[in-house]
């Protein structure tokens, strides 16, 4: 485990997150995480991640799926349109609560350790949280 330190493009916003990259990292292939080109590791637990500066900066983006009401929260800063983090509360479908940090925002993790954290597919399209889906090569 360790404490990295992360930011938006333009500096707005910055962040910590209590993070362990050995672990895996993360690439889904639902709709937002697709078209966002999202790479992300899990910060387990509500207090594993603390926004150090502009937390005011910060838009939250919610969005409802095939009837299901909206309940992770994507967050921009709304200076650069920079996706740092989201948050998934508590749920049966993903668990425990915990934010999904933008490995490509961490400002001090080394190009090493990011090239040596795993990558999981996951069937996000699909409901497969658990499971990678067929194709993984547009990830």
């Amino acid at each position: 485990m360790k404490t990295y330190r992360g930011s938006c493009t333009c500096g707005a916003v910055t962040f910590e997150a209590d993070l362990d990259l050995s672990k895996g990292t993360i690439r889904c292939n639902c709709s937002f995480c697709k078209k966002a080109r999202l790479w992300f590791a899990q910060a387990k637990g509500e207090q594993a991640l603390r926004v150090t500066v502009g937390r005011d900066k910060l838009t939250d983006f919610q969005r409802a799926v095939a009837g299901r009401p909206a309940f992770l929260h994507l967050y921009f800063c709304r200076a650069c349109g920079v996706r740092p983090f989201s948050f998934a509360p508590a749920s049966p479908q993903l668990g425990e609560p915990f934010y999904a940090v933008n490995v490509c925002a961490l400002d001090d993790a080394t190009e090493d350790e990011l090239s040596a954290a795993p990558i999981h597919y996951v069937d996000g399209a699909h409901d497969n949280f658990a499971g990678p889906p067929a194709n993984t090569k547009y990830l």
